[in-house]
Order: C-alpha cells, then structure tokens, then sequence
C-alpha cells in the first residue's frame, strides 16, 4: 500500500540556490516526491503534516564512508564473518541515517548484497553508492599485512574487508571487470600512502601510470569513474593528469593542482574531521609516535586545502572517513568546514555536488518532483545556522528516507 504525506506550513530550502522558499507544500507518495507547488490539495489517502514555520531540506549525502569498518580494529573487521559484518554495517548505516544521512557513498568494503537490502527494504537505512573493494598495492594503503606477514592478500573476499590487494595492468582490469559484475558504481584506487596502513609514508605513490590508466578505460568502459585516496599534490596532480574524476582528501592540494582539477571537472571530497578525530583520540588509543606524526601531516593542510580548492573552483562534495567509534564524531565535519565555506557551501557540498558525484542528480539532495522523498525536517535556518545539522539530529524532529520516516517527533 502507497503512504502518501502532504507537507504544508514550512519553509522549504532549496540547496543549489542557497535560499529559503515559502509558501511550497511537498507532496510525498510512496518513495517519490510527486509535487512541489503553492496550495496542493490533499489527495483523500494523505496525511497533512503541518510543519509550523520549521525548515524542510533535502537529506545529507556523505560521499566518504566505509559502513563495513564498525570498529577501529581494521584486521578485525577483515577476519569477522560476513554475516557478522553485515549486522554490523546495518547498525553503522541506521546510526547515520538518526544524523539526517540519507544516501552513503562507500569508499571500499560495502557490497551489493548491502544495497539490495535497504532497496528491499530488510535494512532501514541510508542508500548505497558502492564501489566494491578499494583497489591497493602489495604495501599499499589498503594493505594491512605487518612488514613480517608474507602471507598474499588473505580475507579479502571478506564483507569487513576494505581493500583488495591487486598488481599488474592484467591483474587491475580482471579486479576492475569484477567489480563492476558485482554491482560497483565507481571504482576506488589507492594512490598515494595513507594513515591507517602500516607501510606507506604519506608521501609513497602507488601504482604505476599503466595500472591507473587502465583502471579509468575500464570505468569509462562501463559508464562509470575513478575516485583516488590522494594526499600530497604529485599524487592528486599525477591521478587528474590520468583521468581520474574523484579525488578523496586533497589535503596537501596547492592552487595550480586545484585549477586543473577544476578544468578537468573533477570533484574533491575533505574529510577533515577524520584526522582531528584521530588527534583527539590518539593517545587513548595506543597511537604511537608515528602515527601522530602522520595525522598531523594531513591534519595541519586541512583548512588551507578548503581554500585552495574552494579558490580555484573545484567543487567540493561533503565526506568523513569515520572509522569505528570515531564515528560519534561524524557532525563535527560541519565545524570544521565553518571555518572557511558558508552555511550555503556546506549544505550544497552535501546535497547538490553530493548527488553529482553519485551519479544521482535530480533525485537526492534536491527537493523537487520526482526525486527520491528524502527529507529533513529541521528547527530553525541551517543556512543562517549551520549548527543545527550538527547534535546527531537533536535538531531534526523528522527524518525521512525514501517515503519512510526513520525519525518522527513533529
């Protein structure tokens, strides 16, 4: 049976524009909005809502999540039966759905069995944009081996499982091609050291130039992209010189990079609030001189990396790059972007541009009809106070996600 709502009395926020609309009434029936206009008449089935002057928003897209690392133990997760991981992983998608996170762009880990699930409707949750396992190096970003571990690439046929480890120009298309059959919308490469490996400097390139090419003619094979973990600006300059269109982090990213990357129409995704999450957390967590050393790199470009790309026009889509329960932290990145871009710019890096890079334009982060009915209904002007996307949702009495409401409090 259809539910259909009628959405009347609020404000509406249209987040491409950047402003607030009044005297619009949404109409919701079934997972769709089905009308956006003044005075809709309520269909005889339809439960008016009447929203009393409160803001209602498209639902936040993060375009920078790994739902299968539940915990910070990242080998821990590998080894763990899948089944397990996919109880696990429904809880991290439910606990971010509560934050007003509707649609989830996974960056290595999440399967097509996880996606079936909340499209089925077994799991009430965020929607998935996947892109199967995060392709690595032997010692590369995603492989968690110790240096004394000469075991190949074990458990990477795992749900909790992140990353595979792949070499050679053959090797890559087979990993490609298969990711691909197995229902991946984008294909993730590592290509440059990461924080939470234990091999890799930050400044380490990996993969060849042959590997990441063939990588990008497989994606544009299918239709699809390539997004890269990049750090330092040889390696984000060298994957844009490649044809790589999403570059994930761009910590160390310099204004001539930036640029090209703008040319090139790529889309940058910040995930600030990992790394202050990491500092904030470290000790506690047994981190050691080295890691410290290695957050604090990409931590202290941060901010200037908001302007540098912001600057050169590069657009920007809203991620965090949570792991485990650093996850309770998810909200800061608003914070943290509050320090340089605009309510406005906020709000569009995760709606409108959030949508583009998954390849959703016209049916989330817009409120307009026949996109997907995922709706926020907030206490007070985000756009005036972007604080109120922050508190894990206090500030939401509503949550709808695809016609379904996951919170309701008005």
């Amino acid at each position: 049976m259809t539910t259909t709502y009628l959405f009347t009395g609020g404000r509406i926020l249209d987040a491409e524009a950047g402003v607030l609309r009044d005297g619009l009434d949404v109409l919701v029936s079934g997972d769709r909005i089905t009308a956006v206009g003044a005075n809709i008449a309520a269909p005889a089935d339809a439960t008016t809502i009447d929203l009393a002057g409160k803001v209602l928003m498209p639902g936040l897209i993060d375009c920078h999540v790994h739902v299968v690392a539940e915990r910070l133990d990242l080998w821990g997760n590998m080894i763990a039966p899948s089944s397990l991981s996919a109880l696990r992983s429904a809880r991290v998608m439910t606990e971010a759905l509560q934050r007003g996170f509707t649609t989830l762009r996974d960056l290595g880990g999440a399967d097509y069995g996880l996606v079936r699930a909340v499209n089925e409707g077994l799991l009430d949750g965020p929607r998935l944009v996947i892109c199967g396992k995060g392709l690595t190096t032997t010692g590369g970003h995603a492989d968690l081996r110790p240096r004394t571990d000469d075991r190949p690439g074990i458990f990477s046929d795992r749900l909790g499982s992140m990353g595979l480890i792949v070499d050679g120009v053959d090797n890559v298309r087979a990993a490609c091609r298969t990711m691909i059959k197995e229902g991946a919308n984008f294909i993730k490469v590592m290509a440059n050291g990461g924080v939470s490996s234990p091999n890799d400097p930050i400044h380490s390139i990996q993969y060849s130039r042959e590997e990441i090419l063939a990588m990008v003619e497989e994606a544009d094979n299918a239709g699809l992209y390539v997004s890269a973990h990049v750090y330092t600006d040889k390696a984000i300059r060298r994957c844009i010189e490649l044809g790589v269109h999403s570059l994930e982090h761009c910590n160390l990213i310099e204004p001539e990079t930036a640029r090209k990357a703008a040319e090139k129409g790529c889309i940058a995704v910040p995930t600030l609030v990992a790394y202050d999450a990491l500092h904030i957390e470290g000790e506690a967590l047994g981190l050691g001189a080295a890691e410290f050393a290695k957050i604090e790199v990409v931590r202290s470009g941060g901010l200037r990396s908001l302007e540098v790309m912001r600057d050169a026009g590069l657009p920007m889509a809203f991620g965090s790059d949570l792991l485990g329960q650093l996850r309770k932290y998810h909200c800061m990145e608003f914070e943290l972007l509050a320090k340089v871009l605009t309510p406005a710019e906020i709000i569009r890096s995760a709606t409108t541009i959030g949508a583009r890079l998954c390849r959703l334009e016209g049916q989330v982060g817009v409120i307009a009809a026949g996109a997907f009915a995922d709706l926020l209904v907030v206490d007070g002007d985000p756009l005036s106070d972007i604080t109120l996307l922050q508190g894990g949702g206090a500030h939401m009495p509503a949550i709808m996600a695809g016609g379904k409401f996951a919170k309701r409090a008005i």
